[in-house]
């Protein structure tokens, strides 16, 4: 018997976006992303799934040269609103710095990384809707996390990046 793909209807796009959601939230991204695929199938440039495609494949990073992140890169490109473009960017370094972390990388490989995530949160900011700080929060997260490894404020201090204040000294 061959195997193949079945699409899903386009009617059945909402329910499964929830379920998107619900295999995200239990800890289950390759479902999660599998889905996504799905529904990108019969409609590519649903933004939605793109956005959670993204986040699936960020989910299963392990801080390993076998990390996806050019295809997370790819989904956050392709979606039309540019903040949500920058600030996904934005999560994308942060979350693939963050697992090679986890996975003991040496701060001067990961400062770039953290730097990349910081100027996407904050070209973010400057375009955000009124009313959502998630770039904010994104960015206070990441300066907390350097804040809280002294290697990275020795690596920073020696290019000239303050962690203290978050602004170049």
């Amino acid at each position: 018997m061959p195997l193949h793909l079945k699409p899903i209807s386009k009617a059945g796009i909402p329910e499964a976006i929830a379920k998107v959601d619900l295999y995200r939230s239990l800890n289950e991204p390759e479902e999660a992303e599998s889905i996504c695929r799905d529904i990108l199938a019969v409609d590519a440039t649903h933004q939605l799934a793109l956005r959670l495609l993204g986040l699936a494949i960020t989910d299963q990073f392990c801080g390993e040269i076998s990390d996806r992140w050019g295809e997370a890169q790819e989904s956050f490109d392709k979606l039309s609103d540019p903040y949500e473009r920058i600030y996904y960017t934005g999560l994308l370094h942060e979350r693939r710095a963050k697992a090679q972390l986890g996975a003991g990388r040496l701060p001067h490989t990961l400062t770039p990384l953290f730097e990349e995530a910081l100027n996407c949160f904050a070209e973010a900011e400057k375009i955000r809707p009124s009313g959502n700080d998630d770039a904010i929060l994104r960015w206070n997260r990441c300066v907390r996390l350097l804040q809280s490894h002294p290697e990275f404020q020795e690596e920073n201090q020696a290019v000239g990046f303050d962690v203290q204040d978050s602004s170049p000294v």
